[in-house]
């Protein structure tokens, strides 16, 4: 009989993932799919950055790198840190991993025992939640509204703080919402976590370059709290690389020396060839990037002029990212043939089946009142999901 550990029982599987396998499954019935469900760039790798890696397998750069990447690729981080985000880091203060995701389970891992209480805004990433649940931690959310931006106030976050809290894991620009916080907004959650010395922030920031309201703005900033922020980056979103696992860290060197340890023991390195890509990427100006971060925030204006009408859809105005995250609830209650709408979930398999759009139900990040709607496809595509969309809410009745 199979025995499977309690460990591996406790965490659900993605749902992102999830529904990109039901597409892919009834695409090749034959089902004329539009997926939406992924959060990736439908660009290329950029071309620079295909060569540096293509020279490093010509050139033999096949063999183990220092766990943490090879210190010239840190090296380089720790200049476009400063270049772009006005950071300091040295060296021994970066660990290349992965993937954003392998740099969160790491970070989580090193920084949380079991019980410790980690505060996290929803929406949320979906693997958030299931990374804590395997360190043990305590997942202690704060709900937010489409009303406020999903966006948490300093406030809330001081009146969700106990003895216990250890951690804050948050992103900016967000997954799935595409909010972004000011930097007045990032200073005063740094205002509140200042004056609790056990408490950590993980600020995820791999949408860092998809922006559409000017700079970026990044927690470790702020020098009264910068020893106690850990910042995720990569190059998965920005630079169109997500195949290529590459993950950035950026922490105090302690943190980064345990996450080193724990990376030493589960993957070691990352593939060399990938780290001569992300070389290549760091050392390229964020101008590189801009005609993808353009042709988001053109999609995204298509996608909320086409949502206005459809019935029930409730938008805002996400500021980053490649996502539109709206309220669906008016759709409760409703039905259509053998389809009763309870919930976004089965919204979603409802506009799955009926429409064959894929999309991500809200209950992934923490609120089934939601959907995700990723734009990281093409015009042509989005308007055709839209119609689709469209015309399915309309039958429910």
């Amino acid at each position: 009989m199979a025995h499977l550990s309690d460990r591996v029982n406790l965490i659900s599987e993605s749902q992102t993932i999830a529904m990109a396998r039901k597409s892919r499954e009834l695409k090749a019935q034959g089902v004329d799919i539009i997926s939406l469900s992924l959060g990736e760039p439908d660009f290329s790798t950029p071309q620079v950055v295909k060569d540096a890696a293509i020279k490093a397998i010509q050139e033999n750069f096949s063999y183990y790198t220092h766990v943490s990447g090879y210190l010239e690729l840190r090296e380089a981080i720790a200049k476009k840190f400063k270049r772009d985000n006005q950071l300091t880091y040295t060296p021994d203060e970066i660990v290349v991993s992965t993937g954003a995701k392998q740099s969160i389970a790491n970070a989580v891992l090193c920084l949380i025992n079991p019980g410790d209480e980690v505060i996290i805004p929803a929406p949320f990433w979906v693997s958030y939640l299931e990374i804590l649940k395997l360190a043990g931690g305590v997942p202690v959310i704060i709900d937010t509204t489409i009303d406020n931006d999903f966006k948490i106030t300093a406030d809330q976050l001081k009146n969700h703080i106990t003895p216990k809290t250890r951690m804050m894991m948050f992103s900016t620009p967000c997954n799935p919402t595409g909010s972004v916080y000011s930097k007045a907004e990032l200073r005063s959650i740094a205002d509140v976590v200042k004056g609790y010395p056990e408490l950590y922030i993980m600020s995820d920031e791999i949408y860092e370059h998809i922006n559409f309201v000017g700079g970026h703005e990044s927690m470790a900033q702020f020098d009264d709290i910068k020893d106690r922020v850990v910042t995720i980056n990569g190059v998965s979103k920005g630079f169109a690389m997500t195949g290529w696992r590459g993950g950035i860290m950026a922490a105090p060197k302690w943190i980064a020396q345990a996450c080193d340890k724990m990376q030493g023991q589960f993957t070691s390195g990352t593939c060399s060839i990938t780290q001569k890509a992300m070389h290549a990427a760091m050392d390229l100006p964020a101008e590189a990037t801009y005609y993808m971060r353009d042709a988001f925030l053109k999609r995204r204006d298509l996608v909320l002029n086409l949502m206005k009408d459809i019935p029930g859809f409730k938008t805002n105005i996400p500021q980053g990212a490649f996502y539109v995250y709206p309220e669906v609830s008016a759709l409760f209650g409703k039905s259509y043939n053998e389809y009763t709408i309870n919930n976004a979930t089965d919204l979603s398999m409802y506009l799955l089946d009926v429409a064959h759009v894929a999309l991500v139900p809200g209950a992934a990040f923490g609120d089934d009142k939601y959907i995700r709607f990723s734009y990281a496809t093409s015009e042509d595509k989005l308007t055709e999901a839209c119609k689709r969309i469209k015309q399915a809410v309309e039958y429910l009745k």
